[in-house]
């Protein structure tokens, strides 16, 4: 009977272990976890729908989700046509973050939507409640991490990577203290940190920060890092781990992509890049929701020219299916002990 005994008990160990394996392998979408493969081709860096009046007057009432629906889901359909599967929504809490919306916009188009968990604290706090400055770094993770292990607000949508954002400038307080709830919700969780930062100053910070909370670099997508001027700061931190985003595609910053793309090959570091529009953005404020970018630029001219000008089939497949299936990848990412 002790020898049963003892089976069983190995037998739920592997079953345990299997299954926190099994947790973290997958993408958390508006709709439900996803398998790693199933993200397939990715815009890793779009909005769509943000409300710039602050957090102290932002709310559900200011928009008819039926009417974002209508003006936004002709773009999803547009994108799935050119085969993408999936669209990392950044919007983060406060500034227009609409769970239900997305969950929508998804089973209409057949997009699958990440949606996220954190605060977005540049532009002087203007997108932060009135507790994220009272309460402390471990509270405001408890408040993330809630909505990681319960869902957002009730919705049954559960956030798939952590958003926050600093000062393009050296980081200030509010900026240090979500950049440390972000690390402690990665360390309970295992979503990534996708960080609004810009220039290598913040950045290179945040990153200290991370080391400091024992939190390995990859998992940090340095966001909007087309910013920085400097691509040896790009090198150093794709070389730590870390994730450089260059988010916010135009066609003025063609050549600059295409530079960009062909160094990071020739570094062999283009394991460590992300490309995206930050395009989109239905405006509450503004009649019908504002004009809204679409998110075929990079299909129609960033591609053409990242194979015109050398690259592979197979690094485009990196770019925009390996790397972000990776980056979004649900896995605690620790630095060695």
């Amino acid at each position: 009977m002790k020898k049963v005994y003892q089976f069983l008990s190995i037998c739920l160990c592997i079953s345990l272990l299997i299954s926190c394996q099994t947790k973290e392998s997958g993408i958390i979408t508006v709709s439900g976890k996803i398998s790693v493969d199933a993200m397939g081709k990715t815009l890793h860096h779009e909005h769509l729908l943000v409300d710039f009046i602050g957090a102290d007057s932002i709310g559900y009432h200011r928009w008819n989700k039926a009417e974002v629906v209508e003006k936004v889901l002709p773009y999803l359909l547009e994108i799935k046509k050119s085969g993408y599967k999936t669209l990392v929504d950044c919007t983060p809490a406060y500034l227009g973050r609409d769970p239900e919306l997305l969950k929508i916009l998804s089973e209409k188009s057949g997009i699958q939507i990440i949606t996220n968990t954190g605060y977005y604290s540049a532009v002087g706090g203007k997108y932060i409640p009135a507790h994220g400055f009272t309460k402390t770094a471990e509270q405001l993770a408890e408040r993330w991490i809630a909505e990681a292990k319960k869902g957002i607000e009730g919705t049954g949508v559960f956030p798939g990577f952590i958003k926050i954002s600093v000062e393009r400038k050296p980081l200030e307080e509010i900026n240090r203290k979500v950049v440390e709830a972000a690390c402690i919700v990665h360390k309970a969780t295992g979503l990534v940190i996708m960080s609004h930062t810009g220039p290598a100053v913040p950045a290179f910070q945040q990153l200290e920060i991370l080391k400091s909370y024992g939190v390995n670099a990859s998992a940090f997508i340095w966001t909007h890092a087309h910013n920085e001027q400097d691509f040896a700061k790009h090198i150093e931190a794709a070389k730590m781990g870390a994730w450089i985003a260059f988010d916010n595609f135009t066609p003025q910053q063609l050549e600059r992509f295409v530079e960009f793309a062909l160094l990071m090959k020739k570094e062999n570091l283009l394991t460590n890049v992300l490309f995206s529009h930050d395009a989109g953005w239905y405006d509450p404020a503004k009649s019908g929701g504002g004009k809204f970018r679409g998110f075929t630029e990079i299909e129609e001219l960033l591609i053409p020219a990242l194979l015109k000008s050398g690259l592979e089939q197979k690094d485009i497949n990196q770019l925009f299916v390996v790397n972000p299936a990776t980056a979004f990848q649900v896995q605690i990412r620790l630095t060695e002990s």
